[in-house]
């Protein structure tokens, strides 16, 4: 794989001198289910936004200008990988908040996927998978900004184009696991918060058995805390997500997804088909998934990275 990083160094002076009182809580009632919603719709009025397409390179560019505008420093790793369909170009954003002291320190990480899968034959807009855990990974880089080593990151490249294996899917994931085994960078990240599937207006978060036990049990707090813990449950199957390759890495993840995105209980029929509309979401289901991942990134603060 080639690669070639694109930083957009935002705010100049944001980054210099952050003293030693940066917060370590953001507050949860500050994330705001609306501004989320609004987010995954500019998202779906681009179309379908398969890896390679110019509908995912406009809303890299989106997703780049909002944490930008949140006053992240912003990067883009952008790079070709061999798929089914070919060589293609991928692009993983990402946006950092403040170092604690102006140093190096424990690195927490919310990752969403955003491109959507490429289904030629359907207009597949991906509100649900794709859009919404974009969208609220966007709000709470707003609500988060001033916390300390914080990694806002977007993959590109988590569908598969025919099915998963070590040439097709995850792809973005993948490659930013590598980026990371490079720069000596693993031993850093302290915990991977990924979102996928998150907007169901009947939601209903199953946390898949591949999860890290511990980082289960914060969340199940942090739910409880801001008083959604009926909305989450622990499931006995394993999923294949962006939190994989940083499982195999060696760093602790959790994966916040509602695999059940149906007609009825249960079901999971509006999963990559033309029916994955704007219309099947609702902002308090956003609301709840960001106010329970901002306890939980104060919990991990406040109980893993004194």
């Amino acid at each position: 794989m080639a690669t070639k990083l694109i930083f957009f160094l935002c705010v100049a002076g944001f980054m210099i001198g952050c003293g030693p009182n940066l917060p370590t809580e953001a507050d949860w009632h500050s994330f705001d289910g609306k501004r989320a919603f609004n987010h995954v719709q500019a998202l779906v009025n681009m179309g379908p936004r398969p890896a390679g397409s110019p509908a995912l390179t406009k809303a890299c560019s989106y997703i780049a200008s909002q944490l930008e505008e949140a006053g992240l420093e912003t990067q883009e790793q952008v790079f070709m990988a061999n798929t089914p369909r070919g060589p293609l170009q991928f692009r993983n954003v990402i946006g950092k908040t403040p170092r604690s002291n102006g140093a190096p320190g424990p690195i927490i990480i919310l990752a969403s996927h955003y491109d959507t899968k490429y289904l030629p034959d359907i207009h597949f807009v991906g509100a649900n998978d794709g859009g919404s855990s974009s969208g609220a990974l966007l709000e709470l880089a707003r609500c988060a900004a001033m916390m300390p080593n914080v990694w806002f990151v977007f993959f590109d490249g988590e569908e598969a184009i025919r099915e998963y294996s070590s040439d097709d899917g995850l792809v973005g994931s993948k490659f930013f696991v590598e980026q990371l085994k490079a720069n000596n960078q693993v031993d850093s990240i302290k915990a991977v918060i990924l979102l996928d599937m998150v907007g169901d207006a009947n939601l209903n978060v199953s946390l898949p058995a591949n999860s890290t036990g511990k980082l289960v049990e914060e969340l199940f707090a942090a739910a409880r805390d801001v008083g959604g813990r009926d909305y989450f449950k622990l499931s006995k199957n394993e999923i294949l997500d962006d939190h994989v390759p940083f499982l195999n890495a060696g760093i602790p993840a959790v994966d916040i997804i509602d695999f059940e995105y149906g007609s009825a209980l249960g079901q999971n029929d509006y999963w990559h088909t033309d029916k994955d509309t704007m219309d099947k979401l609702s902002p308090r289901s956003l609301e709840i998934i960001g106010q329970t991942t901002l306890r939980l990134l104060a919990r991990l603060y406040a109980n893993r990275l004194k």
